[in-house]
C-alpha cells in the first residue's frame, strides 16, 4: 500500500492541483493570469523561454504569449521570445518549429550553443577533469548545455529588461528530472503544481496539435543516447507519477523509485544550503 502520509505530504509542498476540480480552461486562465499581474505590477518587459518542441515548453510560451498580448491590450508594453537554443543540429527540429507554429510568439531568437558549451568543455578537460571522468562524462557535459542554455535566456532578459520563465511542472519536480540551475533555473514556473497529464490537457485546450501534446517526453542532453526518452532515464513512467502526484496508489516498486528520486534530488528542490540547515535532509548534489 501506498504511504499515504508522505504522499500527501509532497503532493502539498508542490502545489498539486486537485484532481477533482481540474478545469483545463479555467487553469490556463489562472496561469495567463498570474504572469499577467506579474507584468504589470513589476514594469518588466516581457518574458523569455527556451522552447525546445516537448508539451512543456509549449504550453508555458503559449500562456507567457497570451500573458504579454493581454498587457498590450491594455496599453502597456510586453513582448514574448521564444529562444531556440539547439546543440549545433537539434535532432527533432521539426518538433520545435511545429511548437513555435502553435506559440505564435512575438519573437524568436535562435542561439547556438554549441561553440560554447564546447569550448567551456574541453578547456575544462585541459584543466585536469578529464582524469576524473567515467562513462558518465556526457551527462556531465548535457548538464552544461542545460546552464548554457539558461545563461543565453539571462542574458536576453537582462538586455531587454525581462523575466526568465521555466517549465517545471510537478511531474518533473517529485523526480527532480531538471538541471540545477538550468532549466531548474528561472524567475517564474508558470506550470508548477501541474502533472504532466494535466499540462497535456491544458495545452491541447489551448489548440495545440496532437502532435505537440503527445510528444515523448526527453530532454536531449548526452550526445550518446540521443532523444532518449525521460520515462526510460527515471525508471518510471509520467503515468504512474501522475497517479502518485493524484493521490492514487501506486504499484511499490514505481512508488520506491519515484521517493527514492525525490529524497535523491531534494537539494534541487532547495535554497543553498546554511549553517543552521545543513543537518536537514536535502539531498546530494551528486546528480545535478
Amino acid at each position: 500500500m501506498t504511504d499515504t502520509k508522505l504522499q500527501q505530504e509532497i503532493r502539498t509542498a508542490l502545489e498539486v492541483v486537485d484532481p477533482d476540480t481540474f478545469d483545463a480552461q479555467a487553469e490556463a486562465e489562472r496561469r495567463v493570469d498570474f504572469l499577467t499581474r506579474y507584468l504589470r505590477e513589476t514594469g518588466l518587459k516581457g518574458y523569455v523561454l527556451g522552447i525546445s518542441g516537448g508539451v512543456d515548453s509549449s504550453t508555458g510560451g503559449r500562456l507567457a504569449q497570451l500573458a504579454c498580448e493581454r498587457i498590450r491590450s491594455e496599453g502597456g508594453d510586453a513582448t514574448f521570445v521564444a529562444m531556440r537554443l539547439p546543440y549545433q543540429v537539434q535532432k527533432d527540429e521539426d518538433d520545435a518549429q511545429k511548437a513555435l507554429e502553435f506559440i505564435a510568439p512575438d519573437e524568436v531568437m535562435t542561439v547556438d550553443i554549441g561553440p560554447g558549451v564546447d569550448a567551456l568543455w574541453e578547456s575544462t578537460l585541459a584543466a585536469g577533469l578529464r582524469s576524473h571522468l567515467d562513462e558518465k562524462a556526457e551527462f556531465h557535459k548535457g548538464n552544461v548545455k542545460a546552464r548554457a542554455r539558461m545563461i543565453a535566456q539571462y542574458t536576453v532578459a537582462g538586455a531587454r529588461g525581462m523575466a526568465v520563465l521555466g517549465t517545471d511542472q510537478a511531474a518533473e519536480a517529485v523526480v527532480g528530472f531538471f538541471t540545477k540551475f538550468g532549466d531548474g533555473a528561472a524567475d517564474l514556473t508558470p506550470l508548477f503544481g501541474l502533472p504532466k497529464r494535466r499540462v497535456r490537457e491544458i495545452c491541447r485546450w489551448l489548440g495545440a496539435p496532437e502532435s505537440v501534446v503527445d510528444k515523448v517526453p526527453t530532454a536531449d542532453l548526452e550526445s550518446d543516447r540521443p532523444l532518449i526518452a525521460d520515462e526510460v532515464a527515471l525508471g518510471v513512467r509520467y503515468e504512474i507519477v501522475d497517479d502518485y502526484l493524484e493521490g492514487l496508489d501506486v504499484p511499490a516498486e514505481d512508488e520506491a523509485t519515484i521517493i527514492g528520486w525525490y529524497r535523491r534530488t531534494a537539494h534541487k528542490r532547495a535554497l543553498p544550503v546554511t549553517p543552521d540547515g545543513f543537518l536537514q535532509d536535502r539531498g546530494t548534489p551528486a546528480d545535478q
